[in-house]
């Protein structure tokens, strides 16, 4: 089996029965905010689109990419599609002029010619990924790799059932906005970014430490950032709160667990699995410390070279003649009358602060609040609000002139906004704007319904207390996950927390868990 590096999450698996291209990412993505780094740009598309399986883990745009997936991927290639209660993948997929598509089951093994075997293992709560994420096991000839990218199930089990897994690629570094958007004092915000690193990485080893494969390969991450404006979010600046450590740093980190068997990946690397899968070879376009020790400088050239790009795609975004607070009103107040779990997770009016550049920088020209409780997009009237959004204007009117969805998967992560908020974080509202459609409310306002009514009804045990095993947010199994210190149990999947004498979340609203002293 061999494995082509062609960045981020991206790679071509080929076999004697096939090659499968993964969640190939090129174009800028979020508002031109995010790059691939390594760049990957100039890499033979060509060829690498010539295969014969298409693999899109999910929608985001650093996997999904439209105009790359249109130009450069072969449309002979059959899609793997992963099991999602909504059509939207299949759908985008078709417009780009994809017919073939293996619709496949979640967790269930698929041959096809030749002997190679597929599963993918969909996630499908509303905050994976744009409902849905998913992972890719593949088999050929006793080989077994999977490409885990940035999903994150609640554990590998069903994985190890299938044999013991060779290579094994997995997300280590951030691909979210907080903390650094955040309006809070730069000490702060660095406590909170070191803290969500370390996180990060406690989340990997676990995941490592569940497959044990002989093979780890860092993907899926980081990006980097060329505009002039978000510059500062690339970890070459010396933070110690920096949520968006490279390969390299991943390899550092990895040393101190005792981890010897990781292969990092350039844009061009070619791995061959061979004995079984037990050895590998790995060539590179060039050497790996060196691409990294020079990091700063192939920033700087990339950053320089992209400038048109970036340019060019801000020229786009200007649709003054919208009404952004008509437009609003039309598109939102029907999913709001709609909405009972989502907008009583919410709580109260969201108030956006619209400024007259293309981020948080920038005079007020416009605020806007979505009043939950109220079911209605109007004007601020100075109320007060637990949640608050600055963004440019611009912004807006392209996410309204091209119809957008899914405010998570463009405006939050592009962060070309800040936020405050007053009290915990509340999962609701990210919710609520990935889910601007009528498909996509009505999935997830199920889901919350159907988990509501649920009840975990196993327990297990910490020293002094006896608690439910399923975490409350999305149903990682505590036994693996949890660690109590004192009277706190930590979920560290995700890093939230729980007081156990009252059972009440303390990272974000809702999501009580059931919890009871132990009697001695």
């Amino acid at each position: 089996m061999r494995i082509t590096g062609t960045g981020h999450a991206s790679m071509r698996i080929d076999t004697a029965a096939g090659s499968i291209l993964c969640d190939p990412w090129v174009n800028p993505a979020y508002f031109a905010s995010w790059f691939p780094f390594p760049d990957n740009s100039q890499l033979d598309w060509e060829t690498l689109g010539d295969v014969d399986y298409l693999y899109v883990s999910h929608l985001h745009r650093d996997h999904f990419d439209a105009e790359h997936l249109k130009r450069f991927i072969s449309k002979k290639a059959t899609v793997l599609l992963p099991e999602y209660p909504t059509s939207q993948l299949e759908d985008e997929l078709r417009e780009l002029g994809f017919t073939s598509f293996l619709r496949t089951r979640s967790d269930e093994v698929h041959e096809l010619d030749g002997g190679l075997k597929v599963m993918i293992q969909a996630l499908i709560s509303p905050t994976d990924g744009p409902i849905g994420d998913s992972s890719l096991w593949v088999e050929y000839d006793g080989v077994r790799v999977l490409n885990q990218n940035d999903a994150r199930p609640t554990d590998l089990q069903r994985f190890n059932e299938l044999g013991h897994v060779h290579a094994h690629m997995l997300q280590f570094s951030g691909a979210i906005w907080y903390p650094m958007v955040y309006e809070l004092p730069e000490n702060a915000k660095t406590a909170f970014g070191k803290q969500k690193r370390e996180r990060q990485f406690d989340r990997t080893w676990r995941y490592i430490d569940d497959l044990k494969a002989d093979f780890v390969f860092p993907i899926a991450g980081p990006p980097c950032f060329l505009d002039d404006t978000l510059w500062q979010f690339n970890d070459i600046h010396g933070d110690e709160g920096n949520i968006f450590p490279d390969q390299s740093v991943f390899l550092s980190e990895y040393a101190k667990v005792g981890g010897t068997n990781a292969v990092v990946q350039l844009p061009g690397s070619v791995t061959v699995l061979s004995e079984g899968g037990t050895k590998q070879t790995t060539e590179h376009p060039m050497p790996v410390d060196e691409f990294f020790a020079n990091k700063a400088a192939h920033l700087e050239e990339m950053r320089e070279r992209k400038a048109p790009v970036i340019a060019a795609e801000k020229a786009s975004w200007r649709h003054p003649e919208i009404d952004v607070l008509g437009a609003l009103k039309k598109q939102i107040e029907p999913l709001l009358e709609e909405s009972i779990y989502m907008a009583k997770g919410v709580g109260g009016p969201v108030r956006f602060d619209l400024t007259d550049s293309f981020g948080p920088d920038g005079e007020i020209v416009e605020s806007i609040v979505v009043d939950f409780p109220g079911k209605q997009v109007r004007p601020y009237a100075d109320e007060k609000v637990r949640y608050r959004f600055k963004t440019g204007r611009a912004l807006i009117e392209h996410l309204i002139f091209i119809g957008e969805g899914d405010w998570v998967n463009s405006l939050f992560l592009s962060c070309r906004f800040s936020a405050a908020r007053i009290g915990q974080y509340n999962e609701f509202v990210y919710a609520f704007f990935k889910c601007l459609s009528e498909e996509r409310l009505q999935y997830a306002e199920g889901w919350y319904d159907e988990h509501e009514k649920a009840v975990d009804a196993e327990d297990i045990q910490f020293d002094d207390w006896t608690v439910q095993r399923r975490c409350p947010h999305l149903k990682a199994d505590l036994s693996r996950f949890g660690i109590v210190e004192g009277n706190q149990l930590t979920c560290q999947l995700h890093g939230w927390k729980f007081d156990l004498p009252s059972g009440r979340c303390l990272t974000s609203v809702g999501h009580k868990i059931r919890a009871s002293k132990t009697e001695s």
